[in-house]
This record gives structure tokens, sequence and C-alpha cells, in this order.
């Protein structure tokens, strides 16, 4: 898998407010899931947290740090049909990035 296309330890996610996707823990909830977000300081709206992309004001869909799993950036703009990986599913983080090694 080319380096685009790794899932990453939270911690070292961009907090620029640029767009990727994370791996939503699995909850009583359901199960877990990719979504696309970006970090959001705090406004009007809510306080700093990783919010849903599709969010609109005023329904705003954030995620605390905890109920992210992992993170990878965005995939190249020129792919002509764009399918999101499936959820990261690994049960040790160390995993990530080859640390687990």
């Amino acid at each position: 898998m080319d380096e685009h296309g790794r899932w990453r330890q939270m911690r070292s996610a961009p907090k620029d407010g640029s767009r990727i996707l994370v791996t939503i823990r699995p909850s009583e909830q359901g199960p877990g899931a990719v979504d696309l977000v970006y970090w959001a300081s705090g406004d009007q709206h809510g306080g700093e947290a990783w919010r849903s992309s599709d969010s609109a004001p005023g329904r705003i869909i954030e995620y605390a740090e905890p109920e992210l799993k992992c993170w990878m950036p965005m995939p190249a703009a020129n792919v002509e049909a764009l399918t999101l990986p499936p959820a990261w599913e690994g049960k040790d983080e160390a995993e990530l990035d080859g640390s687990g090694i």
C-alpha cells in the first residue's frame, strides 16, 4: 500500500483544517466505520474537535479524540472512482505505522 493508503496514529493527524479519513471506533451505536473529518478550532458552533466534513452549522457531528482510532490522508484527486478504505479493525494500535514490529 502506498504512503497515502496507510492508516496512522491519531496523534500524528494534522490539525490545520485539512480533510482526512478516520476510523471511528466501534461502540454500542454500531461497528467501526470510516468518515471524512477536519480539525476545527472552537467557534460559535462548538469547541475544538474533529468534525465530520458533511456537518452543517447547527447540525454538527463532532468526534472526541478517544472516538477515533486512526487516520489517513485523502487519496489523490485524480482517482477516477473514489472508494473509501475499510475501517481499520486491528486490536493493537502499536501495529499502526509499523510500530508493532
